[in-house]
């Protein structure tokens, strides 16, 4: 039984999330092409590793935040047992389109439910739901304290809350390495690829760089009351799992 009806909501957009969504629209059924080529097929790895790390339920509600495409939600979906519902939401109707897609393609249809839905605001109640991921979205989040908030109160008391996200390379080395692709070859391959021309490629590595480095992010969540916050870096900190939990009371 899901927590709550299943079904799109209107939201009133600042601008900044207007363009950004705008972007990702643009980009929607080149997204996961653009993904392999750019991170060089990693992503799906660093994808697994979420998935492996999850401390599933046996019986329940997982909630996979900024979905997109919807890689994590089936990617659970496959690991899961029969007796899970995951629910795959997202801000943008385009990307959850292309992820409904491969949803039907793969027969998951009864086990994934795509969502239109806003990290600042979900749709459930408190403390229904079991496990919570969000996979290369949090920095799209245009309050990352309120949404962060929000995952807190709709976890139930001993549910777990995963966030993968790009994050700050822990060497000189990389760091240059990863700044010279992220704003000179990035943008050119992505929109070479996508033929976007609306800056989405420009507006992604600008994103990383503002986001919060890993022991900022793994600060903003004990303050938000999750307990046990521990992050692992991949490929040298390029990208960092965050983990923590809802403590029982």
């Amino acid at each position: 039984m899901l927590p709550l009806p299943v079904k799109p909501q209107k939201y009133a957009l600042d601008d900044k999330e207007k363009n950004v969504q705008a972007m990702f629209s643009s980009i929607a059924r080149k997204y996961d092409l653009n993904n392999t080529l750019l991170s060089g097929g990693l992503h799906n790895l660093w994808k697994n590793r979420v998935v492996r790390l999850a401390r599933l339920p046996k019986k329940g509600v997982i909630l996979d935040l900024a979905s997109g495409t919807c890689d994590i939600a089936i990617k659970l979906a496959a690991r899961a047992g029969e007796g899970n519902r995951v629910i795959a939401s997202d801000l943008n109707l385009e990307m959850l389109q292309v992820g409904s897609a491969k949803i039907r393609a793969r027969g998951l249809s009864s086990r994934i439910f795509p969502l239109l839905g806003r990290a600042e605001h979900l749709q459930f109640k408190n403390n229904s739901v079991d496990l919570i991921t969000v996979g290369f979205g949090m920095r799209n989040f245009s309050d990352i304290h309120k949404a962060l908030a929000e995952v807190y109160r709709v976890l139930k008391p001993g549910g777990e809350f995963i966030c993968l996200e790009f994050s700050k390379p822990v060497h000189f080395f990389w760091r240059k390495l990863y700044d010279f692709y992220s704003f000179v070859l990035l943008p050119k391959i992505g929109q070479w690829v996508s033929k976007d021309q609306t800056g989405v490629y420009q507006y992604l590595p600008d994103s990383i760089r503002k986001f919060p480095d890993q022991k900022k992010l793994k600060q903003m969540m004990v303050e938000a009351g999750f307990k046990d916050a521990v992050f692992i870096n991949l490929t040298g900190g390029i990208v960092a799992i965050h983990s923590g939990h809802k403590p029982v009371t």
